[in-house]
Formats: structure tokens, C-alpha cells, sequence
């Protein structure tokens, strides 16, 4: 299964939706790249949609954190929605829940960006 991603945007932030896995390979390009071709066109306020994400793998993780980073480090701010009851865990286990600002309501998470 292949990873799809599509953007929009609403109120200034702009959402990510994600689906398939974030695996290594074609998955975590695509999320790579998709977050780079914002942030170079001047979108500094993500929002990932995961809730169609059904798997990530230690090379998708990866690819979540150097996102988020680069994100940061250019005044940036990345966020993530809809996590699945796996994604979630696998957050978990891995303590990066803390790092990662999650939320569970898609109008809740577009307030929460900084004006």
C-alpha cells in the first residue's frame, strides 16, 4: 500500500493528510518531501493528519522528528491529529508523545497554532 498525502488549508494552518504507512522507503519520502515543499513555499503552521495512517515503521518515526525539527528551526510549528490506537502506542513506547503536540480535534488543533 502506498502513502497519499493531500493539503488544505484552513485558517492559516495548513493540514496534512496522510494515508497508507510511513515506512521506509516511498512513504517516509513523501512526508518528507510534502513537509520541505510547505515550509519552502512559506506554510510554517502544519498540521499532520494520521488518522488514515495505519502503520509506522522505526524509519517513519525518523522521518516525523526530522520533520518536526526542521519545522522548528525554521520558526515553524508541526503538529499531529488523529493518531490511530497504534501510532498512538508506538508514540508512547517511544516517548516522543512528550516532543509531538497531539491532538484529537481537528478545530481544536487549528486554535492551537500561535497567531
Amino acid at each position: 500500500m502506498t502513502m497519499k498525502s493531500s493539503t488544505r488549508q484552513v485558517d492559516g494552518v495548513t493540514i496534512v493528510d496522510l494515508s497508507g504507512r510511513i515506512t521506509l522507503g516511498e512513504g517516509s519520502v513523501v512526508l518528507r518531501d510534502t513537509v520541505r515543499d510547505l515550509l519552502s513555499k512559506g506554510h510554517k503552521k502544519i498540521l499532520l493528519n494520521l488518522g488514515d495512517v495505519n502503520y509506522i515503521d522505526s524509519s517513519g518515526i525518523g522521518e516525523l522528528v526530522s520533520a518536526y525539527t526542521t519545522c522548528k528551526n525554521q520558526g515553524g510549528e508541526l503538529k499531529l491529529l488523529n493518531l490511530t490506537k497504534k501510532v498512538h502506542d508506538l508514540l508512547q513506547i517511544t516517548k516522543l508523545y512528550t516532543v509531538f503536540d497531539v491532538k484529537e480535534d481537528e478545530a481544536a488543533a487549528v486554535k492551537s497554532f500561535s497567531k
